[in-house]
């Protein structure tokens, strides 16, 4: 909620807001004060028409110390009112410390809400007052003002709201014991517990060395064929008859010729390179030849000196989870033959294991249920691989664990408990509804799954990609004030907001939003610049991107005949994408250019 959400509604017949916060906090730009309230700093008494403004935290710097709220409480008269905004967490919040004082000062609060600042976390809003006033239901309507009544839902609520804390402050209590407990325990206590963590450790470091071992003997032998054909080159040996020679003109000058004759007597036919067969994997970064065994292996290796920036996978994946995942990150699919060179050319950020993959139909079938331990060896040493590169193992189950019950006796790094997400493109907007794009698009899509993998895993977040930045001139105070609404009202808030100068967006940049100057970074741009009277509605980001990421354009927007999710040639852009809006192309030109416009009116579609 928004300090001024929680202000306004307790306004009536307020003339004054005295601001009695430090000076390190300014409240100022989050209250957006209605024409006819004025602010000021004035420590007078706090009566009939004045409202106060306190702070309370851990930070004495800058949300002061209890005392001064004590001095203002003091001076509070019948009919004041008063706003305290608070610094800490909710479930941290040490209300006790100032129950006493507000009601030695025979002040009631009225109500008190969760705010949605960085250092600000929630609020609450107080009268002084000489009888008990009645609070609200759970609605929000107020109860009859009745003095019995009022007390007795009071009393009421207490005892049984205090039952329900009392239960979770149990909970918690027992939670923050145990976890004292196994963390002081000594080698004597849970010993069985202990023994298996040092054996599943043991059993990790010498699957570790050995595949180091194994990876050494392998570069052995490499090292080792590649000396005996170059041992066998005929340059090599035309080369040491040279050098003998010139050591020793007198005699190697007369068996110089003799040597070489012998060497071309002796030479063998070279064989002619296979053809290369279409079926070859290609990269444009170059290729690397290896001799093992007689064999030439062709290694391909992608290098680049920027920052990874998408998400990249290995491991054991369904035809449909690959192509889904593909569109967010980068997929390399590992067969039972190839899985530890696959992971060693690709350095993957986390080597993920399907459960349907390994009990379906494919290379992987059966693997985890006994029925192929030969795969569940090749399992084994793919994850070892996988942990000799220094790389997370992460099970993605997504079916039912007895379905695969050999697979919980790997060491896993993560487990994902839930299904690999619905991509927004199979939906039929016509028959799922806007509202169902909505929820797919923010808690059940296959980004939003990929993005708590690589929350788990430390790689980078694919959600990164929605990232939204809001271009705006507001002129004056109404503007600030009406964009301030628009972009903390938003369902998908964006990430940054690109003015001409920031001065007055201090509540946008306590929301934790990026106010800036200059050329916008996030990936997607909503121009807000044409007119800032205009009336946004809260979902109007959120539906741009669902239409985006369903069809893919660089550019969504309107078009005068309300075309809805369908593709057109020209429209009134509402989110662009960067490379598109820093072009400095006109909207004409667009899809002449190849850029693909989609439609969104915003409707929901018949």
């Amino acid at each position: 909620m928004r300090l001024t959400d929680l202000l306004r509604p307790h306004l009536d017949g307020v003339t004054t807001v005295v601001d009695a916060t430090p000076g390190a906090l300014d409240l100022e730009p989050y209250l957006h004060l209605p024409d006819g309230v004025t602010l000021t700093r004035e420590p007078d008494a706090v009566g009939e028409g004045t409202l106060v403004l306190l702070s309370h935290g851990p930070d004495t710097r800058l949300h002061g110390t209890e005392s001064a709220v004590l001095a203002v409480l003091e001076r509070m008269r019948p009919g004041g009112r008063g706003l305290i905004v608070l610094g800490h967490r909710v479930p941290e919040l040490p209300y006790h410390r100032l129950l006493d004082a507000l009601v030695a000062h025979h002040c009631q609060v009225l109500r008190a809400a969760p705010l949605d600042y960085t250092h600000l976390h929630a609020g609450a809003v107080f009268t002084r007052t000489d009888r008990l006033l009645p609070p609200d239901d759970w609605s929000g309507r107020p109860v009859p003002a009745e003095g019995f009544a009022t007390a007795l839902r009071i009393a009421d609520e207490y005892v049984l709201a205090d039952l329900v804390s009392r239960a979770l402050r149990t909970r918690v209590l027992d939670l923050e014991r145990a976890a004292g407990e196994r963390a002081t325990e000594g080698p004597g206590t849970g010993a069985a517990d202990g023994l298996a963590e040092r054996l599943a450790a043991a059993e990790r470091e010498r699957a570790q060395l050995s595949a180091a071992l194994r990876g050494a003997r392998d570069r052995v032998e490499v090292l080792q064929a590649r000396v005996a054909m170059l041992e066998g080159s005929t340059s090599l040996r035309v080369g040491k008859a040279l050098v003998s020679a010139a050591r020793s003109p007198k005699r190697g000058a007369t068996r110089l010729p003799k040597e070489l004759y012998g060497l071309w007597r002796t030479r063998t036919t070279p064989t002619k390179a296979a053809p290369t067969t279409p079926s070859a994997p290609t990269t444009p970064t170059g290729t690397e030849a290896d001799l093992d065994g007689g064999r030439l292996h062709l290694a391909h290796r992608a290098f680049t000196s920027a920052p990874r920036d998408r998400l990249v996978l290995a491991g054991v994946f369904t035809d449909p989870t690959a192509t889904a995942f593909a569109a967010d990150a980068v997929v390399n699919r590992t067969l039972p033959h190839d899985a530890e060179p696959i992971v060693a050319r690709t350095d993957p950020d986390a080597v993920v294991v399907q459960l349907t993959a390994c009990t379906g139909y494919g290379p992987w079938a059966h693997t985890g249920t006994g029925f192929a331990p030969d795969l569940d060896r090749r399992l084994n040493d793919l994850l070892t691989a996988a942990r000799t590169a220094g790389r997370a193992c992460v099970l993605w189950r997504d079916g039912p664990a007895s379905a695969a019950p050999g697979l919980t006796r790997f060491a896993w790094d993560a487990v994902l408990d839930t299904d690999t997400g619905t991509p927004l493109t199979d939906l039929d907007p016509a028959t799922d509804g806007r509202d169902r794009l909505r929820e797919v698009f923010r808690t059940g899509g296959t980004r939003v799954r990929l993005a708590e993998l690589a929350r788990r895993v430390g790689a980078p977040d694919p959600l990164a990609a929605r990232r939204v930045a809001v271009v705006a001139d507001p002129r004056d105070r109404a503007d600030i004030a009406r964009l301030t609404a628009q972009v903390l009202g938003q369902a998908h808030r964006p990430a940054e907001v690109v003015v001409p100068d920031p001065a007055g967006l201090g509540e946008l940049i306590a929301a934790g939003i990026t106010v800036r100057t200059g050329t916008p970074l996030a990936p997607w741009i909503a121009d807000w610049t044409d007119d800032p009277a205009e009336d946004r509605p809260d979902t109007l980001l959120l539906d741009l991107l669902c239409a985006q990421e369903y069809s893919g354009a660089d550019a969504v927007g309107s078009t005068p005949a309300g075309d809805d999710y369908t593709f057109v040639p020209e429209l009134r852009p509402l989110l662009v994408s960067r490379e598109l809006y820093v072009s400095g192309d006109p909207p004409e030109l667009w899809a002449r250019r190849g850029h693909r416009l989609f439609a969104c009116c915003g409707k929901e579609p018949a």
